[in-house]
């Protein structure tokens, strides 16, 4: 026993890594399991919800509110395309959808954050790290949303860039991600049937376990210096957090788990809000490269128009907000000083924007 005490106080860094891994697997499968169980909960309620889009200010709200429930932003813009390239839904109604699924995808950094709850300090810093990211998105869509509206300008330069990029044909591309994660979820899924609840539930549970234990076992490594390596390398400046965000969602093709793993990095204090900022910047730009994909897989040039759609309302709206990028910020610190006096109101949040108000707009709205 004192043997394996002292090879543990002798290898304890080794041991803290392997920790950290398997934790920060944990954590993708959870979010991966949550995503899966809200799909089976949701997805047929959100195709509804879209083809039923009457108009451009529906669409906005319909893309909040379908993103929420499936959580992933990705799988809403792909079906937006698919349902375009099959003309059950129109280009003009579809723009208004992506800009609304910018918004519902940071349901999941929120929740996230949610688990930090009981530690004052570390939450406030985890949630000012997830709403920073829905607070841009809302920002991109204020000044975006009228102009989109009135001039249809990224209906005019995405019909331009999908013209030259219709013919190419698409790529398959394989997740990391997915291909590590999915296995075992479809595994899981198989063992205990259709009951998608049972599954959200569990995957609330192993997400909760993995960030507890995640925040304290990067807490023990920053301790040992591990900070000075997101500071010197992956953070250093403002670019190269952008860059990582773009680089890392086009490879796990999915924003909500890069910016999700923002979160507990900066609960346990390794990452500022303003590296953070520039990096969900970049993972907007990431999270395209899937709808994009499939539509060049389609060839049909709706599709395609759609789809880089997305792409060309992102950059505009980090055209706009980057050399304002304190309006975010400030913003994000202020409402996470109120959620961490009053614990209740990230949870009134979530309810309210993501999804009481999408539901009373588009039934007005109809």
């Amino acid at each position: 026993m004192d043997s394996l005490r002292n090879i543990y106080h002798r290898h304890i860094t080794l041991f803290n890594v392997i920790s950290l891994l398997a934790y920060f697997y944990l954590f993708l499968f959870s979010v991966e399991l949550m995503g899966t169980s809200l799909k089976m909960l949701g997805k047929g309620l959100a195709e509804t919800l879209i083809t039923t889009t009457t108009n451009p200010l529906i669409g906005l709200f319909v893309g909040i509110l379908s993103t929420s429930i499936i959580q992933s932003s990705s799988f809403t813009t792909s079906m937006v395309v698919g349902l375009v390239a099959g003309g059950a839904l129109n280009v003009a109604n579809a723009i208004p959808i992506i800009m609304g699924a910018n918004i519902g995808t940071s349901v999941t950094n929120i929740l996230v954050s949610l688990t930090q709850i009981r530690r004052s300090v570390e939450f406030r810093l985890a949630f000012a790290a997830a709403i920073v990211h829905d607070f841009f998105n809302v920002l991109a869509v204020i000044i975006l949303f009228p102009l989109q509206y009135f001039t249809n300008f990224l209906g005019h330069l995405s019909a331009y860039v999908g013209e030259k990029f219709q013919h190419i044909g698409g790529l398959e591309f394989l997740s990391p991600v997915k291909a590590s994660t999915k296995p075992i979820v479809e595994i899981l899924k198989g063992f205990i049937g259709n009951y998608p609840w049972i599954l959200f539930a569990l995957s609330l549970i192993f997400l909760f376990t993995a960030l507890t234990r995640l925040v304290k076992t990067l807490k023990i490594l920053v301790v040992q210096k591990a900070d000075v390596w997101f500071d010197r390398y992956l953070f250093k400046n403002a670019g190269r957090a952008f860059l990582v965000g773009i680089v890392l969602t086009a490879l796990v093709q999915s924003s909500s788990v890069t910016t999700s793993l923002a979160v507990p990095l900066a609960g346990a204090g390794i990452l500022t809000l303003v590296q953070i900022f520039p990096y969900t910047l970049g993972a907007n730009i990431g999270t395209t490269v899937t709808a994009m994909l499939a539509a060049l897989v389609t060839g049909n040039l709706a599709a395609v128009v759609v789809a880089f759609s997305h792409l060309i309302f992102n950059i505009s709206g980090i055209v706009f907000w980057w050399p304002f990028k304190f309006v975010p910020i400030t913003l994000a610190e202020k409402f996470s000083q109120i959620a961490m006096r009053k614990k209740v109101i990230p949870i009134l949040y979530i309810i309210i924007v993501f999804f009481v108000i999408p539901v009373l707009l588009i039934v007005i709205s109809r």
